[in-house]
């Protein structure tokens, strides 16, 4: 058997990522209340860092846009100098698996269409970085659809080193992290299709070792004729120890 895929999972650094759209920005920065300001951490920003760039246009938030790609990053540094944001959009390399940032900084952490490290080692590593009620949004892949093929199980158990779970068991361990569960959202089989379609010219580029894995998935894809594994974007809200939930409004 070979060896897992090492985190991050390879995703080609210039190909559009899922949830990465616009509107899937604004919609977490609704959830995450953020305002004129607001802190936050973009995690894996690649190239564009479109959504650091409308997080300090549209929102007044201070953005630090990370990625481990150094190449990635110099095209992004110039980006944010033609835009005029240097003093809201901070770019900075990130080494995988060393975050150097003080505890409770961000109001929010974002990444879109990454998948840089196993679930529980995710969410044990960034919550300590976000404020009172910051939000973390993630991508992670997800088992959808009524049946899941043994193939496609084995192969994400292989690449993750961990089961692939439904949307609704990575609320559970949301909440068993300490975090208060407030979405989660999947690609459906249309968005899935376009998105390897869009990775392909890409993956062309790319060695047998760099993209073997995930040519392996789009394979199992096809295979299956709809979509059995998938990507969920999910959201949370950072709950204290002993925190009450919120009052209910009753108008009775």
């Amino acid at each position: 058997m070979s060896p897992a895929e090492p985190f991050p999972l390879y995703f080609p650094g210039d190909a559009r990522r899922p949830f990465s759209s616009d509107a899937a920005t604004r919609r977490f920065a609704k959830v995450a209340q953020l305002e004129e300001g607001g802190r936050v951490l973009e995690l894996g920003c690649g190239p564009s860092g479109s959504a650091s760039v409308l997080l300090a246009q549209e929102f007044g938030c201070s953005v630090v846009a990370a990625d481990s790609d150094e190449a990635l990053l110099s095209r992004m540094r110039e980006r944010v100098q033609s835009l005029a944001l240097n003093g809201r959009v901070e770019v900075r390399r990130l080494e995988p698996g060393k975050f150097a940032f003080r505890e409770g900084e961000f109001d929010a952490i974002l990444c879109q269409g990454r998948v840089l490290m196993g679930l529980d080692e995710a969410l044990q590593t960034l919550r300590p970085l976000l404020a009172h009620k910051g939000r973390l949004g993630m991508t992670y892949p997800v088992r959808v659809g009524r049946v899941t093929p043994r193939a496609v199980l084995e192969f994400w158990e292989r690449r993750l080193g961990a089961s692939l779970l439904l949307p609704r068991e990575l609320l559970h361990h949301l909440a068993q992290a300490g975090f208060e569960p407030e979405s989660v959202e999947s690609l459906q089989d249309a968005e899935l299709d376009t998105l390897y379609r869009e990775l392909e010219p890409h993956l062309a580029k790319a060695s047998s070792d760099q993209g073997g894995w995930l040519r392996e998935e789009m394979a199992l894809h096809r295979e299956s004729g709809k979509a059995t594994s998938s990507y969920a974007f999910l959201i949370g809200r950072r709950k204290e120890p002993g925190e009450r939930p919120p009052a209910t409004r009753d108008r009775g």
